[in-house]
């Protein structure tokens, strides 16, 4: 009998508990939702750059994101990388994200099986991430899809990671560290300071070796430039003539002059980006001299041709796709477009490597200046995503043999500084699926355009 009652307990036992879960699923999706919230995903991307929805948790690991979470952090780079379920809601989703975690930085979600990213234009031009998404949108596994997206996008991006994912733990010294650290120094300090001078000698030679084979391209670029001038044919006192024809010309003279005292002035490849900005602008003077004496519209002010500078302002920006990489837009001359358009290779610039004559994006790191100076203002990075030079430029190193800053690789970033809700969200969303003041993938449509 006490048999019987024991087994009756039970089952009521069972029933009670099995009721009891019935209530917890009943009244989980409330709970579900606000687990699930912008502010709860923005509060766990201020502490870790990788968050994971439960109810996403069959797309990415526990381990994987682990090792997502660590490559970002030792990269020290400001990365977000959000995984959702599928059907969370994407009106307004990177903007809405943005601001409450409010940290400038790249930000990158993975919902269901569809990516998007978007960046605040201090960190990543909106070009250079819209390449960089479409590089990885065929991907279907989660794993490899974000791994590949994080390596890319860590190889580009600059500024540094928010201090909130530093370690509590990690900022001690203790005390008989520092006096072995001490001894160390002194002991093998006549050692280190022979080694500096080595290699500050073998550093120099590197360098002048760098800055000969770059003058040779400076160079042919100088003589184009002034060869146009030649051709030009434009008097100042011609019939016709007026104050602003003369303006555009002079400028484009000072150009030239300045352009051949600069380079006579270079002792370091770095020194060579003042010689191809001011070729920049003398050539978009000549640009405008030649509307005026047309009659027709001035141009609009727009970078040189990405395939070779000498052709000129370019006139459209054209989908392009390099040997191995991602498709991406470029700004080319009326000729290469016409050449795209028929199928047919664009007249590339190249130049003397140790492997024969290679476009200057597959030429050596000291082709970063040059680059640079044609190509400024946070345009090159998007522009150059996974070519040699573009993996050159974004690692620690370059920053210290050819200076920073060429196109904002390695410099001018301010990522992973707390802004709030001060940053702008045209700039930040309005890319990719055309826009949608930050919708996801533009007016909700995830990934939308690419």
């Amino acid at each position: 009998m006490k048999v019987a009652l024991s087994t009756r307990g039970l089952a009521g036992l069972l029933l009670a508990l099995a009721l009891a879960a019935l209530t917890l699923l009943s009244a989980g999706a409330p709970r579900a939702a606000a687990e699930t919230s912008v502010s709860t995903i923005a509060a766990a991307l201020r502490e870790s750059p990788v968050y994971v929805d439960p109810a996403a948790s069959a797309q990415l690991s526990q381990a994987d994101a682990h090792a997502l979470q660590k490559k970002i952090e030792d990269a020290d780079k400001p990365v977000f990388v959000a995984v959702l379920p599928a059907g969370y809601p994407t009106e307004n989703l990177f903007t809405d994200l943005r601001t409450a975690t409010g940290v400038t930085g790249l930000y990158a979600i993975r919902l269901g099986d569809r990516f998007d990213a978007r960046a605040d234009s201090s960190v990543l031009p909106a070009a250079a991430v819209r390449n960089l998404v479409t590089g990885v949108q065929g991907e279907s596994d989660a794993t490899a899809q974000l791994n590949d997206f994080t390596d890319r996008a860590l190889a580009n991006i600059g500024g540094s990671a928010p201090t909130g994912w530093d370690s509590p733990d990690g900022g001690g010294v203790s005390t008989a560290g520092l006096v072995t650290a001490g001894v160390l120094v002194a002991v093998g300090g006549a050692g280190a300071y022979t080694l500096v001078r080595r290699n500050r000698r073998r550093h120099a030679q590197e360098q002048g070796v760098a800055l000969e084979r770059l003058r040779v391209v400076v160079d042919e670029d100088i003589t184009a430039f002034g060869e146009e001038l030649d051709r030009l044919d434009f008097h100042p006192a011609e019939p016709g003539a007026d104050d602003a024809m003369r303006g555009d010309y002079e400028h484009a003279l000072d150009a030239y002059e300045k352009a051949k005292s600069f380079m006579a002035d270079a002792t370091r490849p770095e020194d060579v980006r003042p010689v191809t900005e001011v070729l920049e602008d003398g050539r978009f003077a000549l640009a405008r001299l030649a509307a005026r004496r047309a009659g027709e519209p001035l141009p609009e002010r727009r970078p040189p041709c990405f395939f070779d500078p000498r052709h000129g302002p370019s006139v459209v920006d054209a989908a392009w796709t390099p040997p191995g990489g991602a498709v991406r837009q470029v700004p080319v001359c009326a000729a290469d477009r016409t050449r795209l358009e028929d199928g047919r290779d664009p007249v590339v610039r190249e130049v003397d490597t140790d492997y024969g004559r290679r476009p200057y994006w597959e030429a050596g790191p000291a082709y970063g200046p040059w680059a640079g100076g044609y190509f400024g203002g946070g345009l090159l990075p998007g522009l150059l995503v996974g070519t040699m030079l573009g993996g050159l430029m974004a690692t620690p190193s370059y920053a210290s043999d050819y200076g920073s800053g060429y196109g904002d690789f390695g410099g001018g970033y301010e990522g992973g500084d707390v802004s709030g809700a001060d940053f702008d969200p045209g700039s930040f969303g309005d890319f990719g699926g055309g826009g949608g003041g930050g919708d996801f993938g533009g007016g909700g449509d995830f990934g939308g355009g690419f």
